[in-house]
């Protein structure tokens, strides 16, 4: 007896959404786009990640660059003026029903990143007077008690 062939219940065979796949693309596009642009502004510029929405109408271009958060409102203004340039670019070589329109935001999780690790490096004891007496040092260690190396 010829049964018809069920369907898979499983989804595609691809480990991430359709939106995170597209974003990747962008990203990529954009980067190879912003070598070719000659504007100073976007010159020490990385594209980290693009977030698009789950109807690919919108995406998120997130950044970083070596000017940190004061040279933010020149490359937002850089962005800006090449946009349409840009969004053009991925017209032409994504193949894509529809080619989303761009926003440009600072990566901010890069940025906290950045932080943490500055206060992680930072030495705790700096500027700290340890007064070392009869009371709080272990003659076996031989250290102040409560700073153990």
């Amino acid at each position: 007896m010829n049964r018809p062939k069920q369907r898979s219940t499983q989804r595609s065979t691809r480990s991430y959404p359709r939106s995170a796949r597209l974003g990747e693309t962008l990203r990529e596009v954009l980067a190879e786009e912003l070598v070719k642009i000659d504007d100073e502004r976007l010159s020490f510029v990385t594209v980290t990640r693009i977030d698009v929405d789950p109807e690919m109408n919108r995406a998120i271009v997130h950044f970083d660059s070596l000017a940190g958060e004061e040279g933010d409102p020149p490359i937002l203004e850089a962005f800006a003026d090449h946009r349409i340039r840009l969004q053009s670019a991925i017209g032409k070589q994504v193949r894509a029903k529809k080619t989303p329109i761009l926003s440009f935001r600072p990566d901010d999780v890069i940025r906290s990143a950045e932080r943490i690790e500055r206060i992680l490096h930072q030495d705790p004891l700096r500027g700290v007077d340890i007064v070392v007496n009869e009371e709080n040092y272990d003659l076996r260690k031989r250290t102040p008690r409560g700073f153990d190396a």
